[in-house]
């Protein structure tokens, strides 16, 4: 996925700030953007404490492998209730962890998850933007 910002006013003094503020991204995800090299300024590779003035351009390229192989993949029934390039979006069974665990190394939500992103070969680290109790059914986002 690729993201563009343009710098519209000087509240921002570097691009650390905008990723931070404007796309709510993580330390560790910016630092992951510094150090895969996809960070760029007007058309240059940046780094993340480079300045910034009005109407500088910044694009981030976010699509890179991720390692996912602490989970074990597991073939179960998902209910897909929304798909794109950044997100999944399921419909949890109640009686179903969401996270692999001493009791659920195999059959967790994630595990499913696992296997589908494995069966379309999208190598993304599973990260649930909601947990859910084991006997709650509700709605699981994965990013």
């Amino acid at each position: 996925m690729k993201l563009e910002y343009i710098v519209k006013d000087d509240k921002y003094f570097n691009i650390k700030q905008i990723l931070k503020e404007e796309f709510n991204m993580s330390s560790r995800l910016i630092l992951k953007l510094k150090n895969y090299k996809r960070i760029i300024l007007n058309d240059e590779i940046t780094y993340i404490d480079k300045e910034v003035k009005i109407n500088d351009i910044i694009k981030l390229n976010i699509d890179f492998e991720e390692d996912n192989s602490n989970i074990v993949p597991t073939e179960m029934k998902l209910d897909i209730i929304y798909e794109d390039e950044a997100m999944l979006i399921l419909n949890k069974p109640s009686n179903m962890a969401v996270h692999p665990s001493i009791l659920h190394y195999d059959n967790s939500l994630s595990n499913g998850v696992k296997f589908y992103f494995d069966k379309i070969g999208l190598k993304r680290k599973i990260r649930p933007v909601n947990r859910l109790d084991r006997d709650t059914s509700r709605y699981s986002y994965f990013c």
